[in-house]
């Protein structure tokens, strides 16, 4: 599972490593909407709920769809202007103004995209033209309760109105608490920024991105960008550009915009808390694979208290050794437990840090 981002004949000036104020808003709304995402911004949270108005909060509330589930890509409307090239803007004001650029029809379909399941990396029609799908759009809204239901229908019905609403109520919050929060965090986006684009110049693509994450990686034919998510994606550059949008309040989130007809979007964090080389989505489910199995558990129980041989944990489990080494092999190749000679015999034990860091590799993993 991964997404992909086809490069082909994208040219070196076309890549362009930029923060969105736009964009970290929409982090920040996911993060007190979303605490549990992200423990390290508690305090944070905290302060900016403890101060909130209360109908601000409310209002909150209201299409909290855009921000709660994951990331809307109303957020970075520059990737949708129709030349594909368009930078995002150096402050919110320019940046809800490349919002308003956006057709209707673009606005509805980003805006309906997880509450409705609407098709994301296909072309065809949307809610507002095809009347399926509208239909469809208001079902899953009602399934959802009666706040989304309104709104979607106000949104099918009325997009213009709706978009207005987004735009105040975007401007209360950076009045709020965000024109506060971005003057801090502009400037370590900033420092990132200069970092990459000196490393797209001296390094190039594959030298930026592998600083980006460990789970984005360029193929040997330079002509492809591999991201390792669970969920499975496809988009090109075509003869657009590439984005980099780093983002200081979304750590473990590492998203991908692959709309189909939007411009190529990596938004990822910086200031990550996560080890260098975090395990692939292959790599921790066949960890949790392998010490899912009863036998295996009751072995790492033995191998993580000490060292044993093969033959030792056959005579404690009442095994082959065979058997026993059938079992160490599915742990050893899921980079569980270690190993090492003395004299003429082979010790294994349980690598108790990669199993502690299990929980939060697949907390990350899924939130990736």
């Amino acid at each position: 599972m991964s997404v992909s981002i086809d490069i082909a004949g994208l040219r070196p000036e076309r890549t362009a490593v930029v923060p969105s104020p736009l964009a970290e808003l929409g982090m920040a709304l996911h993060a007190l909407s979303e605490p549990g995402h992200h423990p390290a911004l508690q305090g944070w949270v905290t302060g900016v709920t403890a101060r909130l108005d209360p109908h601000l909060a409310d209002r909150m509330c209201e299409a909290d769809f855009l921000w709660r589930t994951t990331f809307s890509d109303l957020f970075l409307p520059s990737a949708g202007i129709p030349d594909r090239r368009t930078l995002p803007g150096s402050t919110l004001a320019e940046e809800l103004d490349l919002l308003d650029k956006l057709s209707d029809e673009q606005f509805v379909d980003a805006a309906l995209e997880f509450t409705c399941a609407l098709p994301y990396g296909l072309p065809g029609p949307g809610p507002l033209t095809d009347e399926g799908l509208r239909r469809r759009s208001l079902e899953l809204a009602a399934a959802r309760g009666p706040r989304q239901m309104l709104f979607t229908e106000r949104l099918l019905a009325e997009p213009p109105r709706i978009r207005a609403w987004l735009r105040q109520f975007l401007q209360d919050c950076d009045e709020a608490f965000f024109a506060e929060t971005w003057s801090r965090l502009r400037h370590q986006l900033a420092a990132d920024t200069r970092h990459k684009t000196e490393l797209l110049r001296r390094k190039g693509l594959a030298g930026a991105l592998a600083a980006v994450s460990p789970a984005v990686t360029l193929d040997e034919s330079g002509t492809r960008i591999g991201v390792d998510k669970l969920g499975d994606g496809r988009t090109a550059t075509g003869d657009g550009g590439l984005l980099l949008v780093p983002t200081s309040l979304g750590w473990p989130h590492l998203m991908v915009l692959h709309r189909y007809g939007w411009q190529p979007v990596l938004h990822y964090p910086v200031g990550s808390p996560e080890p260098a080389a975090p395990p692939s989505v292959e790599q921790l489910a066949l960890r949790m694979t392998a010490l899912s199995h009863p036998v295996r558990m009751r072995m790492s129980r033995h191998l993580a208290r000490s060292a044993h041989t093969t033959s030792e944990l056959a005579q404690v489990h009442g095994m082959t050794a065979p058997e026993i080494s059938r079992h160490l092999s599915v742990l050893k190749k899921a980079g569980l437990i270690t190993t090492r000679r003395r004299g003429r015999y082979v010790l294994h034990q349980l690598d108790v840090a990669v199993v502690a860091r299990l929980g939060r590799d697949f907390l990350e993993g899924i939130l990736r």
